[in-house]
């Protein structure tokens, strides 16, 4: 845990806990809210058939990506993760989007 905290710059074990509740909140949420996203959209099984499942895990992309920050924002770690959200979506090649 101490290599985990000193690579996210994390200095209690508490800012940790709820980095990795974050992490387990968004995660659920994310998959849970597809399923409506894509009937809205939509996207049903019986249309798409085998196809219905990779076309909805790249549903959950974007939406994990917004949830991320919102959960993280309604926990007090925005900061946390805003950083982490820039540095990975920079290491996608997806960098362009924020200009500092």
């Amino acid at each position: 845990m101490k290599g985990l905290k000193k690579r996210w710059g994390i200095t209690s074990n508490f800012q940790l806990t709820i980095v990795f509740i974050v992490f387990a909140i968004t995660g659920s949420a994310s998959a849970w809210i597809s399923k409506p996203v894509c009937i809205w959209l939509g996207i049903l099984k019986e249309d798409f058939g085998f196809w219905h499942t990779p076309i909805r895990l790249i549903l959950i992309f974007p939406l994990y990506q917004i949830l991320l920050v919102l959960i993280g924002f309604l926990f007090g770690q925005f900061k946390f993760f805003w950083a982490f959200e820039k540095k990975m979506l920079r290491k996608m090649g997806l960098g362009f989007i924020f200009k500092d």
